[in-house]
């Protein structure tokens, strides 16, 4: 279930079904899809709507489902602790996503909310 929030003008789409998990492309594409229909194009997510192959790089499932984002015009906040996960692949990839203005990883909404307003 998709909560709309509209901030300073800017409507931001929240996954608000914590047992929600999106394993496929597909899946991200529907919320997309869900969320484009109310004029929105950005979206947050908690860590646990998302399946642990997407955190397993090698898989290919984040390189698939964020490049989604890039190619429909969408950004994307995911909420969570990502410093459980040891592999420093994966922490290479979240510090470069948060450089860029597209794909951000924070641990909280505030600053989820304020990446995605920009």
């Amino acid at each position: 279930m998709l909560n709309f929030l509209n901030i300073e003008n800017v409507t931001v789409a929240e996954l608000t079904d914590k047992k929600q998990v999106i394993s496929e492309v597909q899946e991200m594409l529907d919320l997309m899809g869900d969320s484009g229909v109310n004029n929105c194009n950005r979206i947050i997510l908690r860590e646990q709507n998302l399946h642990p192959d997407f955190f397993r790089l090698h898989t290919g499932l984040a390189g698939e489902i964020l490049q989604k984002f890039s190619t429909y015009d969408f950004k994307l906040a995911i909420i969570g602790d990502f410093s459980k996960y040891q592999s420093k692949s994966l922490h290479d990839f979240i510090r470069e996503s948060n450089k860029g203005n597209r794909i951000f990883f924070t641990d909280n909404f505030d600053d989820a909310i304020i990446k995605l307003k920009s």
